[in-house]
C-alpha cells in the first residue's frame, strides 16, 4: 500500500483527535456567557460535564461491540456528525433541559470517536504515530479557546464559536464518509493489513484479569493527569500564595509539557523499549509528585508540576498500542474500549474525591493525593506487565 495512502489516513486520525479537543476547549470559556444566556447558576456547568461524560462513557464502554458489526470508517463519519450537530444544536438551543440533551450526544460521539480511533491505532499505527495523535488532541484543546476568545472580543455573541467549529465539525464528517472504504485497506505497520480475527464478545472480554489490570492502570493514570491539572492552580494560589498570573502559567506549562512530551516521545518512539520506557516514566512522574508536593523549594517544586506533565506524555497511547499484544487481537477493541471508558470515570471520580479530602483536611492533601495515584499507578503497570492474555491472568512481561 502506497506511503501517500498511510499518510492521508493518518492526517484524518490527527484531525478527529483535533476535533476530539475542540470542544473541551470552547466550554470552559464559553461557559459564563452560556449560563447567562440560560439563566442557569456557574456551578451549573458540573452536570452539564457530568452528563456529556455519561455519554462518554457509555459509547467508549461498548465500542468493541460497535466495531463487530460496523467499520471504524463508518463509526468515525457517524460520530463526527453527531458531533457536528449537537455543536449546532448548542448554537441554537433555547431551553437547558435541550442543551443538556444535545451534551450528552457531543459526550456518545466524543467517546465513539475516542475510543474507536484508539482501537484502530493500535493494530494499525506504530507508537509514533499513536502518541502524536494524542499530542493532537493538545492542539484540539488549545485552538477551542481561541476561537471563543476571538468571538467574544470582537463583539459577537458565543454562538458564533460553536456554528464555526460545528461547521468545520460538518466537513471533517463528509470527509470520513467519503474516505470510509480507505480504512479498511492500509496499515501503517507494513504493506498487508492485519489478518481479520473474530472479535470477542464483550462479557468473554470481562473475564480476563489483564482487561481488568488495564482498566485500572487507565483509571489512576486519568486521576494523575486531571486532578494535577484541575487542582494544582488553587493549592498554589490558596495554600502557597503563588500569583494568579505565574499560577495560570504553570498550569499552561504543565499543559504544554505534556503536549511536547507526546511529540518529542512519538519521534523515538520505534526506537525504544516501551514496557521498560513506561516504567521510568512512571517512576519519574512520582518524583515529580513527590517534588511538588514535599517543596523542597519553590523552584523544584514548580520543576516538579511540569515533570509530572513531561513524564506523564507518552503513557496513554504507548499503553493503547502495547493492548493487543496484552490481551490478545481478539479482545483488543473491547479492552481498549474499556479502557478509554476507565479513563473518563477515573479523571471524574479521583478529581471529586481529592476535592472533598482537601476540603476537609486542607489543600496541601492534594499534593499528597498525586503522590499516592502515581504509585498506585506504578504499582498496577508492573502487575499489567506480568499478566497474560489468557485467563490464568499472571506470566512474564
Amino acid at each position: 500500500m502506497s506511503s501517500s495512502r498511510r499518510a492521508l489516513l493518518a492526517a484524518l486520525a490527527f484531525l478527529a483527535f483535533i476535533s476530539l479537543g475542540l470542544p473541551d476547549g470552547l466550554l470552559g470559556v464559553a461557559w459564563p456567557s452560556l449560563s447567562d444566556d440560560f439563566a442557569v447558576p456557574l456551578d451549573a456547568l458540573g452536570l452539564l460535564v457530568a452528563i456529556q461524560t455519561s455519554g462518554y462513557l457509555l459509547s467508549s464502554f461498548l465500542s468493541g461491540r460497535l466495531l463487530r458489526v460496523t467499520s471504524i470508517g463508518v463509526v468515525l463519519a457517524v460520530s463526527t456528525l453527531a458531533a457536528a450537530s449537537a455543536l449546532l444544536g448548542f448554537s441554537l438551543s433555547t431551553a437547558w433541559p435541550l442543551l443538556l440533551a444535545f451534551g450528552f450526544i457531543a459526550g456518545l460521539a466524543g467517546g465513539a470517536i475516542d475510543a474507536g480511533l484508539n482501537a484502530y491505532g493500535a493494530t494499525h499505527f506504530s507508537a509514533r504515530v499513536l502518541n502524536w495523535l494524542h499530542a493532537s488532541f493538545g492542539v484540539g484543546t488549545t485552538i477551542g479557546p481561541l476561537i471563543v476568545t476571538a468571538v467574544l472580543s470582537s463583539g459577537e455573541v458565543w454562538r458564533l464559536a460553536y456554528v464555526i467549529v460545528g461547521s468545520c465539525q460538518l466537513l471533517l464528517a463528509l470527509t470520513f464518509f467519503l474516505t470510509r472504504r480507505r480504512w479498511l485497506e492500509v496499515s501503517a505497520l507494513g504493506d498487508e493489513a492485519p489478518k481479520p480475527v473474530v472479535a470477542a464478545r464483550t462479557r468473554d472480554s470481562l473475564r480476563r484479569p489483564a482487561v481488568w489490570l488495564g482498566m485500572l492502570t487507565f483509571f489512576f493514570y486519568a486521576g494523575v493527569e486531571v486532578v494535577t491539572a484541575q487542582w494544582s492552580f488553587s493549592l498554589l494560589t490558596l495554600q502557597r500564595d503563588v500569583t494568579v498570573a505565574t499560577a495560570g502559567l504553570l498550569v499552561s506549562l504543565f499543559w504544554a509539557s505534556l503536549m511536547v512530551g507526546r511529540v518529542l516521545f512519538g519521534i523515538v518512539a520505534d526506537r525504544v523499549a516501551l514496557v521498560a520506557t513506561l516504567r521510568l516514566c512512571m517512576v519519574s512522574a512520582t518524583v515529580g509528585a513527590l517534588l511538588f508536593w514535599l517543596e523542597p523549594t519553590r523552584l523544584l517544586s514548580f520543576f516538579g508540576l511540569m515533570l509530572i506533565g513531561f513524564s506523564l506524555a507518552p503513557i496513554f497511547a504507548s499503553l493503547i498500542s502495547l493492548t493487543p499484544a496484552r490481551v490478545g487481537r481478539e479482545h483488543s477493541d473491547n479492552a481498549i474500549g474499556f479502557q478509554i471508558a476507565s479513563s473518563g470515570l477515573g479523571g471524574a471520580t479521583l478529581t471529586s474525591v481529592v476535592g472533598v479530602i482537601a476540603a476537609r483536611h486542607g489543600l496541601e492533601t492534594i499534593g499528597a493525593s498525586i503522590v499516592v495515584m502515581a504509585a498506585l499507578l506504578l504499582v498496577l503497570y508492573t502487575l499489567l506487565t506480568r499478566a497474560r492474555s489468557g485467563r490464568e491472568g499472571v506470566g512474564s512481561a
